[in-house]
C-alpha cells in the first residue's frame, strides 16, 4: 500500500499561493508587494477550482503562481524595500526623541537609491520587445504630463514625464515615423511605426483636469516609475540609432515661456545638424534609414549623400521620352477596382513614406489664437512642414509671429466669419519709433480680414489629410463650413456594412432609391395621413348611438337592389341588445343636422363608387376608363413592384434550399442570417438618413 498523500501538497494546491501566505514568505509589507509585483510583471492568477486551491474554504481570495513568488525571493529590490523599512524605524524614533536635526540627515544621507535598469533588461530581452509593451506607457506618461501638481502627483513627476514625451514626439518627427492620428472624445489618438511595430497611445486633450478622491494614485505612481525608466531606456536607443545626442540639450529659458518642443536642441554626433543626416538618408535610400548605432550613421550618411538622386532626370533623357511618344510616369496610386457585387474586396495600397513625411513641406502655415497649438505644432512637423508660425501668446518657438507675412501660405482658423458689425473694435495701435515711421498701421487680420493668395481652413484639415495620405480639398474647410465626417483611420468597412465614405449609389440595395422617392411622394400627397385617418375610423353618430364607419360602408354594399327596409334584425338592434338599452320614441327621431347631412353624402358617394366598380368589372374595363380620368402608372411604382417581387422569389428559393440542410446547419445559417439582417437594418437605417439630408440639402 502507497503512502497517503496529504490534502493541500500536491496538484492546483501547491501550484497556487495566497497573497496573505506571499506576503509573509517574502517578508515586506503589503504596499511593497504590491510594488514589486508592478515592477516584475507578476499578476493575480484565477484558478479554475477555487475549492482545490482555498482547501474547501469559499471565502473570497487572490492567488499567485507559486513558481511567480519563489522568483522574486531573489529580487535585489527586496533589500532595498527592507532598509527602507528599518530607516524609517530610525527617523521615527529620532522624532519621538525630538530630533529633527537628526531625523533630517538620516533622510537624507541613507535613504536607500532604487534603480529598475535590471528589470527592464530582465522583462524586454530584445528592444523590439520593449516597443510592443510601449502603448500603455506613452498613454500613462502623456497623462501625467497633463495634470496639475498636487500632493499626490509631485512637480518632479510631471516634469519627468513632459521632457520623455517631448523627446520621443521629436525622434518621430526626425524619423517620420507617425502614421496615423484620430481626434475622439476621450482624446488624441496617435500611432506611430517604429521598427516594424505599431504603437497607438492616447494623449488627454489640454484642458484643466479635475482629480478626484476615488482615484489611488500610488499604484498608477508605482507604474509611472517604471515607465518613465522604460521610455528613458527607448529614447536612448531610438536617437542612438539615428546619430543624435541623447539626453538632448534642455532650454529651460524657452521652456518656461512655452516653448515646449521649441526647448530641446537636437545635436548630432561629429554634425551639424542631425536633422541633415536624416534628410539625406531619406532622398538618397527612398525610406527612412533603419536603426543603426550611432557610430555607423555617420559613414552610412556620408554614403548615401554622395550617391545621385534617381528622381532627377537629365534632359536628355527627357527629350528621349517625348521623342518615343512614352507617357510620363504619374504618382498616383494604382487602386483595385471590385468587378462584381459578391466579388472580394481587397486591400488598397497605401501611399509610401517618402510621400507622407513630406506632405506639408511646401507649406508655411499659421495657427490662429483659437486652435489647439501643441497637438497641430507636431503633426504639422512629423509630416514636412519645417515653417510654423502662431501668436507669440500662444508660446515660443514659432517660425513667425506676424499674421500679415506674404510668405505664409495657410492658416488654420476655427471661428466662422462674422459680420463686421458684430467684431469688437480694434485696439489702438502702439506709438510709432522713429524707425517705423508715422504711418504704421495696427495688422488686424482674421477675422476682420483675408490676406489675398492664402488658403483658410480648419483643424480638421490637418488629420484628414495625414490620415488620408493626400492634401484634401481646402475649399471643404473653409471657416464656417459644414465639415466632412471625421472618421476613425482604423475602423475600416466590412462588406455590407454602411460606408459614409462611400457614395450613397453604390451601397444602396437594388430598388431602394425607387422605395424612398415613393415614401417621400406618398407623404407630399398626405396619402399617409388619409389612410391613418381611415384606418381608425372615428365613430359617426346616428340615431343618438355610435357606430363605426367600416360597418356602416360593409351594410351599405351589401344591399341589393329589391331590399333595403325589408331586412330584420339590423346592426343597431343588436347593439341595443347587447347593451341592454330600450331607444324611446324620443329618441328615435330627432331631427336632420348638419353632421348627418355630411355623413349621408359621404355613404352616398360610396355606394356610388361601388356600383361604378361592379359596371366596370362586369364590362371587363378599369375603373378610370368609366370616370374618364385614366392615369398612367408611375414607373417608380413599377420599379418598385419588380424589385419586390425579385426580392420575393429570392427568398423562396432560399427557404427551398434551406430546407435541404441538416437540422445543425440549418440552426447555424439561421444564427448567421439573423447577423446579417440585423446589420443590413441598420446600414438601411443609415442610408434613409443620408439620403434625406442630402435630398434636404439639395432642395435648398
Amino acid at each position: 500500500m502507497g503512502r497517503i498523500k496529504k490534502k493541500g501538497t500536491a496538484g492546483a494546491a501547491k501550484n497556487f499561493i495566497t497573497r496573505t501566505r506571499a506576503v509573509k514568505k517574502l517578508q515586506i509589507s503589503l504596499p511593497d508587494f504590491r510594488r514589486l509585483c508592478i515592477f516584475k510583471g507578476i499578476y493575480p492568477r484565477e484558478p479554475r477550482n477555487k475549492k482545490k486551491v482555498s482547501k474547501s474554504s469559499t471565502a473570497s481570495t487572490t492567488f499567485y503562481y507559486t513558481k511567480d513568488i519563489q522568483y522574486l525571493l531573489h529580487e535585489p529590490l527586496l533589500n532595498k524595500f527592507r532598509d527602507h523599512k528599518a530607516l524609517a524605524k530610525k527617523i521615527g524614533r529620532a522624532l519621538g526623541r525630538g530630533e529633527a536635526g537628526d531625523a533630517a540627515r538620516l533622510e537624507k544621507n541613507l535613504t536607500p537609491k532604487m534603480t529598475l535598469d535590471h528589470i527592464i533588461k530582465e522583462r524586454y530581452p530584445t528592444f523590439v520587445d520593449a516597443l510592443r509593451d510601449l502603448d500603455d506607457a506613452l498613454s500613462m506618461l502623456f497623462l501625467f504630463a497633463n495634470l496639475p501638481s498636487t500632493s499626490a502627483v509631485p512637480p518632479k513627476t510631471i516634469a519627468l514625464c513632459q521632457r520623455l514625451c517631448l523627446e520621443f514626439e521629436h525622434y518621430l518627427i526626425i524619423s517620420h515615423s507617425l502614421k496615423k492620428s484620430f481626434l475622439s472624445i476621450k482624446g488624441i489618438y496617435y500611432q506611430a511605426t517604429i521598427q516594424g511595430q505599431d504603437i497607438l497611445w492616447l494623449v488627454p486633450y489640454k484642458f484643466v483636469q479635475n482629480i478626484t478622491g476615488d482615484i489611488d494614485f500610488r499604484i498608477m505612481g508605482t507604474f509611472v516609475e517604471f515607465y518613465t525608466t522604460l521610455l528613458g531606456f527607448i529614447n536612448f536607443r531610438l536617437y542612438t540609432s539615428v546619430g543624435l545626442v541623447y539626453p538632448p540639450k534642455f532650454n529651460a529659458g524657452s521652456d518656461e515661456r512655452g516653448g515646449e518642443l521649441a526647448a530641446f536642441i537636437l545635436e548630432g554626433k561629429g554634425l551639424d545638424s542631425a536633422q541633415t543626416v536624416v534628410n539625406d538618408a531619406v532622398n538618397a535610400n527612398g525610406h527612412v534609414p533603419k536603426a543603426i548605432t550611432s557610430a555607423a550613421a555617420q559613414a552610412e550618411a556620408d554614403k548615401l549623400a554622395e550617391l545621385p538622386a534617381p528622381e532627377e532626370e537629365t534632359e536628355d533623357s527627357t527629350a528621349l521620352v517625348a521623342a518615343n511618344g512614352e507617357e510620363e510616369s504619374t504618382e498616383t496610386i494604382d487602386t483595385f477596382e471590385v468587378t462584381g457585387q459578391d466579388a472580394d474586396v481587397l486591400p488598397q495600397p497605401q501611399a509610401t513614406g517618402v510621400e507622407t513625411s513630406t506632405l506639408f513641406s511646401p507649406f508655411t502655415i499659421y495657427l490662429s489664437r483659437e486652435t489647439p497649438r501643441q497637438p497641430l505644432e507636431f503633426l504639422l512637423k512629423a509630416f514636412g512642414c519645417k515653417r510654423v508660425g502662431w501668436d507669440s501668446i500662444l508660446g515660443d518657438g514659432a517660425f513667425t509671429t506676424n499674421e500679415l507675412d506674404p510668405a505664409i501660405t495657410h492658416q488654420i482658423v476655427d471661428r466662422p466669419p462674422l459680420p463686421r458689425e458684430s467684431l469688437p473694435a480694434v485696439p489702438d495701435a502702439a506709438p510709432a519709433t522713429a524707425g517705423e515711421g508715422a504711418d504704421a498701421k495696427p495688422a488686424v487680420g482674421w477675422p476682420r480680414s483675408t490676406v489675398p493668395g492664402r488658403t483658410y481652413v480648419q483643424p480638421q484639415w490637418v488629420w484628414d489629410c495625414v490620415n488620408q495620405g493626400k492634401l484634401q480639398r481646402p475649399d471643404l474647410y473653409s471657416p464656417g463650413a459644414t465639415l466632412p465626417p471625421h472618421l476613425s483611420p482604423w475602423v475600416k468597412p466590412k462588406k455590407g456594412q454602411y460606408d459614409p465614405t462611400a457614395p450613397l449609389a453604390e451601397q444602396e440595395l437594388e430598388g431602394e432609391a425607387e422605395e424612398f422617392e415613393e415614401e417621400e411622394e406618398q407623404i407630399e400627397n398626405g396619402q399617409e395621413a388619409e389612410e391613418s385617418e381611415h384606418e381608425k375610423a372615428a365613430p359617426l353618430k346616428l340615431n343618438g348611438k355610435r357606430k363605426s364607419l367600416d360597418v356602416l360602408l360593409d351594410r351599405e354594399g351589401s344591399i341589393e337592389p329589391g331590399e333595403g327596409m325589408d331586412v330584420a334584425g339590423s346592426v343597431s338592434e343588436s347593439e341595443d341588445e347587447d347593451e341592454g338599452e330600450a331607444l324611446t320614441p324620443d329618441e328615435e327621431f330627432d331631427g336632420f343636422s348638419e353632421e348627418s347631412e355630411s355623413e349621408v353624402s359621404e355613404t352616398e358617394e360610396v355606394r356610388l363608387q361601388h356600383q361604378r366598380e361592379l359596371e366596370a368589372e362586369a364590362r371587363g374595363v378599369p375603373v378610370e376608363s368609366l370616370n374618364g380620368n385614366v392615369q398612367p402608372k408611375s414607373k417608380t411604382a413599377e420599379a418598385r413592384k419588380k424589385f419586390a417581387k425579385k426580392r420575393r422569389e429570392e427568398a423562396e428559393e432560399k427557404e427551398r434550399l434551406k430546407m435541404m440542410l441538416p437540422q445543425k446547419k440549418r440552426k447555424l445559417l439561421n444564427r448567421i442570417e439573423y447577423g446579417a439582417n440585423k446589420r443590413d437594418k441598420e446600414s438601411e437605417l443609415l442610408r434613409k438618413k443620408r439620403r434625406k439630408i442630402e435630398s434636404v440639402k439639395g432642395g435648398k
